[in-house]
Parts: C-alpha cells; sequence; structure tokens
C-alpha cells in the first residue's frame, strides 16, 4: 500500500484559493449593488424636497392672490383704485404687495380691472415668482365684482 501525501502546512488546497478570490468578487458586487440603490434613494429624496418646496409656493400664491380677490370683494365701490400701476397708492394693496414679496421668492403681484364692451367688469390678479427650478412662474386669477352703488 501506497501513502497518501499529506498536504503541507503552509499551503492551501488548489480547490480553497479560487473560492476565496470568487467570494470577494461576490462581496463586492453586492457592495456595488447597494451603492447604486442609496444613490438612488439620495436622489429621490432631492426630487421630493424641490417638488415640495415648488408645490408650497403654488399653495402659497393660490392664497395670496385669492386674498387680494377678498380685499376686491370687501372694497368693491373703489375697484378702480387697484388697477394697474395705481394699485400700490391703495393701502390694502400696497400691503399686498409687500405680503407677496416677502412670502415669495421674487414675488411681485398685481390686479387689472378692465371693462368690456357690454360693460362687464373683469378683475385679474397675477402673482409671479422665481421657482426652485430658477424659472419664473404666474399664478392667475379672475372674478367678475359688482360694484356697491
Amino acid at each position: 500500500m501506497r501513502a497518501i501525501p499529506t498536504p503541507r502546512s503552509g499551503r492551501r488546497p488548489a480547490a480553497r484559493q479560487h473560492l476565496g478570490g470568487f467570494l470577494l468578487i461576490e462581496v463586492m458586487i453586492a457592495l456595488l449593488i447597494f451603492m447604486f440603490g442609496v444613490l438612488g434613494l439620495v436622489g429621490l429624496q432631492a426630487s421630493l424636497t424641490r417638488a415640495t418646496t415648488d408645490s408650497k409656493a403654488r399653495a402659497d400664491a393660490a392664497y395670496l392672490a385669492t386674498e387680494m380677490v377678498g380685499r376686491l370683494w370687501s372694497d368693491s365701490g373703489n375697484l378702480a383704485a387697484y388697477n394697474g400701476s395705481s394699485c400700490a397708492s391703495t393701502a390694502a394693496c400696497s400691503e399686498w404687495q409687500s405680503k407677496v414679496a416677502a412670502g415669495l421668492p421674487g414675488g411681485t403681484g398685481s390686479v387689472t380691472v378692465s371693462v368690456d364692451a357690454s360693460g362687464n367688469r373683469t378683475e385679474t390678479v397675477t402673482v409671479t415668482w422665481i421657482g426652485p427650478d430658477k424659472l419664473t412662474h404666474t399664478f392667475v386669477t379672475s372674478t367678475n365684482i359688482v360694484p356697491n352703488t
């Protein structure tokens, strides 16, 4: 009978050497996939933050425009004073424009009162601001107010 040689203590069998390298590659691929997942979540969070900021600005613009419409309704006998550039001379309008400038980034507000050929009056309130995307956004609302006589 022949004796089976025993492996030397300093060497590993060839099969185990290949497994060690393969396991390292698997771990590196798993880490790479995990890192792409984390980067995707960070990008999603950034997009959600931008969308939330933008939607808040839109809601604030709608609120401010509706507030001005309420002011117009409460001062319906003095609607001509709110038209165009003379709006700032009215205390209620000047206060509202200051509120728009303070509440929205780059915010401005204007009121236009127009009368068509048949005598119907239309009041248009426009709120403009600069969004997080650095573009100019505009919210416009119109109403018809019959002045108190």
